[in-house]
């Protein structure tokens, strides 16, 4: 059980030398507050006179205190080694190893420190102070001495001075392998310790709480600590120890701390003889070393286990910092090649680092293809950004000055180039983001799967560059691929497609199905002449069946020369009879609406004189006219869905064959040609400003892992029990 706390000890110079607090190790932290005499009892268990006295604030800094007890036999064999007069010396981390046998120097040399970094007017801080004792008349203990608890700022105190003294204590009092020896004064109420409160609130249930009460000797006339040491006041799970300090005229006339614990059990025995036994500052230094040890002992697998782990993720963060470069033409080579691999397994989905987060590589770009592009295809209206009037016009135009018995080829053609002209943009737009995916795969690679990389940041940008421009170089080669695709369903409207063919057969037979209607809803008392008006307009004999589709031409001429007024103002357009076989005039009232004082009907024979009409700016279409439109759009519509269909198809091709597979194939070459040069090996593999640095440091933790580890192992099993 001795053994444990030199362990602990070693454990401690150990973690100090490199400077880190990773491992919580067990101590005993001194909690109270200003002058309640925190600083006397660290200086009864050592025996001597090593810490600044005074009113005040005198502990500034935390002064981690390392007992170390040594036989008598060691001491001399010490100290013919190191030249060492007297039985008793310390020593202090940040003076390496300057050994000091004056304890008055030793004193002065923690002034000094504390004025150093805390200044010479009551600051703080939170940077400690490292001591170690070692002496014949201590029991191994390790320490630590906090500043007071303090209410007011005194001279250039910060305001906050009592938040920053608490968040100080509670640092070191919330490890859970502390023990926490809350001091008390006597002459105070206990119910309003503030050292209590405080352990209170890290220790609910007091398993590492140890009360002091100090200052017995200055209670009040006429009482006593009788209920407080018995602890029927406030109850510490661990116990509550009395003891009496030196007060300052002592100090001041050079009291021994030996003269001081002789007077301090003369007065136990007096004032307390029942609890003698139980108080006084030997009883506190045995009561220590034994809480210490048996809590060393229970923390001590669970300090092992924790040593082994961090020891574990500082060799894995060594590796990924990797080796400083030998031979730098092989570790170029490497690394690009690495890199290329991971590049191409990301798109292909085979890399080792699959991310949960988000669509990456391979797994966006198929998203970007079926999701994003086909969706966006998809929500491209057929007819978008196009009225009826805008067909009306078209049909019209394309007659020229001749009016038109047909639905002319040319208006279907023009409108339907224009509707197919709309999938351009969201096919330049796909390969846009299957570019901007490609180039997020670098950043993917470089973070993830090459860890090397972040090394050599000149390499990584050198290689960042090289795969952007092979990007930016096929970009336009995709884009004009893409262009030419809808360049190329432009270039020729194939209404013999099989598909085209098919919904023109379906429509035409609708149609047909239509007309047919509407000859059945004809009135029976039909004007007669020596012609009867027939589909479409032409004359038909009233026995005669309706022509067939190849004379509609000379039927309509025919009803021409016939002398009977039979032509209709209905815009000018005539009828696609390949199409479309309709024949019924509108109603008067599907008319175009702007002939006031025109006959009723042209079949009366009156002339009409268009120049005399006005132009109207909006009208209602006629039946015919509707009609004309109405065969335009659906065949507009019947092409689009084809054509969308084929773009949505070839763009995803395109891009891959383009952009994708020439990216993935032409990679490693490309790399390799740029940055496999002898001239910029130098260059590419100069390791970060930081990263050498950070190598050391981890280094040198893993070795202080490792040797704090070989000082657990040396512990025999049956020291732990």
């Amino acid at each position: 059980m001795e053994a444990l706390i030199p362990v602990i000890n070693k454990l401690q110079d150990v973690f100090n030398t490199v400077g880190a607090d990773i491992i919580q190790l067990p101590q005993i932290v001194v909690v109270g507050t200003q002058s309640s005499g925190k600083s006397s009892v660290l200086e009864s268990l050592v025996g001597r006179d090593i810490l600044p006295r005074g009113t005040g604030i005198v502990t500034r800094r935390p002064l981690i205190l390392q007992l170390v007890h040594i036989d008598p036999e060691d001491r001399r064999k010490t100290s013919e080694e190191n030249g060492i007069e007297g039985e008793e010396w310390g020593k202090f981390l940040h003076t390496k190893n300057k050994i000091y046998t004056d304890f008055e120097e030793i004193r002065q040399e923690i002034e000094a420190e504390t004025e150093r970094i805390s200044g010479n007017n009551k600051g703080i801080s939170d940077e400690p102070i490292h001591l170690k004792i070692f002496s014949p008349h201590v029991v191994n203990l390790t320490l630590v001495d906090l500043p007071g608890i303090t209410k007011v700022p005194v001279g250039d105190q910060p305001r906050d001075i009592e938040i920053q003294i608490k968040e100080q204590i509670v640092k070191y009092i919330s490890n859970p392998n502390s023990i926490i020896l809350a001091v008390t004064a006597a002459n105070t109420d206990m119910a309003t310790s503030e050292a209590l409160k405080v352990a209170r609130e890290v220790d609910p249930d007091g398993r590492r709480t140890l009360a002091v009460v100090t200052k017995l000797d200055l209670m009040d006339a006429g009482t006593d600590a009788m209920d407080i040491l018995m602890g029927r006041v406030i109850p510490v799970k661990l116990g509550i120890i009395g003891i009496v300090n030196r007060s300052q005229l002592d100090i001041n006339q050079k009291k021994s701390v030996a003269d001081a614990i002789r007077d301090e059990y003369a007065f136990l025995q007096k004032k307390y003889p029942s609890l003698a036994n139980r108080n006084g500052t030997k009883y506190l230094a045995r009561t220590l070393n034994r809480l210490l040890m048996h809590h060393i002992r229970d923390c001590l697998p669970e300090l092992k286990t924790r040593i082994n782990v961090l020891a574990a993720q500082y060799q894995s963060l060594l590796n990924s910092y990797g080796e400083p470069v030998d031979d730098k033409s092989a570790t170029l080579l490497q690394l690009i090649t690495k890199f290329a691999a991971e590049y191409c397994h990301t798109i292909e989905g085979t890399a080792k680092y699959i991310e949960t987060a988000e669509l990456c590589g391979g797994a966006r770009i198929c998203y970007i293809f079926h999701e994003t592009f086909g969706r966006t295809l998809e929500s491209v209206d057929p007819l978008g950004g196009l009225t009826t009037i805008d067909v009306l016009t078209a049909i019209r135009n394309a007659t020229g000055p001749r009016p038109a018995l047909f639905v002319p080829e040319v208006s279907f053609e023009l409108l339907v180039k224009r509707q197919v002209k709309r999938l351009e943009e969201p096919s330049l737009r796909c390969v846009e983001l299957v570019h901007e995916e490609m180039q997020r795969i670098i950043q993917h690679c470089s973070n993830y799967s090459t860890q090397e990389l972040l090394r050599f940041p000149k390499l990584h940008d050198a290689i960042v560059e090289v795969v952007t421009s092979l990007l930016r170089k096929r970009l336009p080669v995709t884009n004009e691929m893409v262009h030419n695709l809808v360049a190329i369903e432009l270039a020729y409207i194939n209404t013999k497609h099989p598909d085209f063919a098919d919904a023109c057969g379906l429509m035409n037979n609708n149609i047909e199905e239509q007309r047919r209607n509407r000859m059945r809803d004809l009135p029976s008392a039909v004007p007669r002449d020596k012609y009867l008006r027939g589909p479409g307009g032409q004359s038909l004999s009233p026995t005669e069946p309706p022509a067939p589709e190849g004379e509609v031409a000379k039927a309509a001429a025919g009803a021409s020369q016939s002398g009977s007024a039979s032509e209709q103002t209905d815009g000018g357009t005539g009828n696609w009879r390949g199409m479309l076989k309709k024949g019924e005039d509108g109603t008067p009232s599907d008319r175009a609406v702007p002939q006031t004082g025109l006959p009723a009907s042209p079949q009366k024979g009156y002339a009409v004189n268009l120049l005399d009409v006005p132009v109207p700016v909006s009208r209602k279409l006629s039946a015919r006219e509707q009609r004309d439109c109405e065969v335009i759009e659906r065949l507009i519509k019947s092409y689009f869905l084809i054509v969308r269909k084929n773009i949505q198809d070839s763009v995803p091709k395109a891009v891959m064959h383009f952009l994708v597979n020439h990216v993935k194939d032409c990679l490693q070459s490309e790399l390799v040609g740029q940055l496999y040069k002898t001239a910029l090996l130098n260059d590419l593999l100069t390791e970060s400003e930081d990263m050498a640095q950070r190598r050391n440091e981890a280094a040198d933790m893993l070795k202080a892992l490792q040797k704090a580890s070989q000082v657990i192992a040396e512990i025999r099993e049956t020291h732990l029990w």
